[in-house]
């Protein structure tokens, strides 16, 4: 990771800060090469769609062409919050670390999709005995415990993996990013606020106001994304921050899955516009404020298939796309190689 390491035990939010105005860019000699070769292969301009996007994006981010994709991980970061005893989910918190059993077991969506893409699957559980606060009394974090979640989210990253898909798992955690979205983005709570797990009636309506009591409560720390997320994210919403910067040091990119994973690393993106340009949108979720959030910071997803299970399934279903498009553009035969007779610029 560029040499840049963090202790979870002694990192703070000011060395994040710092830490964003030191990211790399993209590699320009890797993005010209896939360019240049884009062009000569057996194909019409442009006839792959977003499959050329993609091998263009992988390589540039990669730093190397042609790009890989030899070693895919997906990770899946767990967390409860206290948030959730305010009945905003259709499921207690102790399903948390039940679910975390189950990947572990090889019983859930995740596992059957990682093995279908042969994707390594990691699971990191963030202090499940330990909720976060309820966010409409107190911070759910203080900026120590965020900053150490940050710093957790960024160990798990290692050298030579080739994308990086990113989910979560958590009860509590739609409500936290739609929290999270009011107080960054503005809005009403109405707008950021779906049914989650399947809530609706009354315990729809009691997540709306619990949405909107946190952002007003914490309403003087807009303008300062970190602190916002101290204040009304959660554990594994702060580890994938650290592992959205940690990718990019690392030259390594990201797929995001769906609606509270944007939620967490839109928190770079209201920091610095560019801090999320090594990392693709897997799936728009069913969950209404995903798609309001994308337009927001200008991410067109690869597929809406109507998903909203979280637990990295949609990043680690777009692994198909990315194999798809690396193989295309690394493999295919180009017009002299082929003796097909390319595009008549006359």
């Amino acid at each position: 990771m560029s040499g840049t390491q963090f202790s979870p035990d002694t990192v703070t939010l000011d060395e994040i800060r710092r830490l964003l105005g030191e990211l790399p860019g993209p590699d320009q000699a890797a993005s010209a090469a896939a360019s240049e070769r884009e062009p000569r292969l057996t194909k019409p301009a442009g006839a792959l769609g977003r499959l050329e996007e993609l091998a263009h994006w992988m390589a540039t981010w990669q730093g190397h062409h042609p790009p890989t994709l030899n070693r895919p991980r997906t990770v899946v970061f767990a967390g409860n919050h206290g948030v959730a005893a305010r009945g905003v989910s259709a499921f207690p918190s102790d399903v948390t670390a039940q679910m975390v059993k189950n990947f572990i077991d090889g019983g859930a969506a995740v596992n059957q999709l990682c093995r279908v893409f042969d994707a390594d699957l990691r699971v990191y559980e963030m202090s499940l005995e330990q909720p976060t606060k309820d966010f409409t009394e107190e911070p759910a974090m203080d900026t120590e415990e965020c900053a150490r979640a940050i710093a957790y989210g960024m160990m798990a990253v290692e050298e030579r993996i080739d994308v990086m898909c990113v989910g979560e798992m958590g009860i509590g955690n739609s409500t936290s990013a739609a929290a999270l979205c009011q107080a960054l983005w503005g809005g009403a709570a109405t707008e950021w606020t779906g049914p989650g797990t399947g809530v609706s009636g009354d315990a729809y309506k009691r997540k709306v106001e619990t949405v909107a009591a946190g952002v007003q409560r914490h309403a003087d720390r807009k303008g300062d994304p970190l602190a916002i997320l101290a204040a009304l994210g959660g554990l594994e919403l702060a580890a994938i921050v650290g592992t959205i910067i940690a990718c990019r040091l690392a030259h390594t990119p990201v797929m995001l899955d769906g609606f509270a994973c944007t939620a967490a690393a839109s928190v770079l993106h209201a920091m610095d516009q560019s801090a999320l340009d090594h990392c693709v949108v897997a799936h728009c979720s069913a969950e209404p404020g995903h798609t309001k959030l994308l337009d927001l910071i200008g991410k067109k997803p690869l597929f809406d298939l109507g998903m909203r299970l979280g637990e990295a399934s949609g990043a680690t279903l777009a692994l198909g796309m990315l194999k798809a498009a690396v193989a295309c553009h690394s493999d295919m035969a180009t017009f002299d190689a082929a003796g097909v007779s390319g595009r008549d610029e006359g």
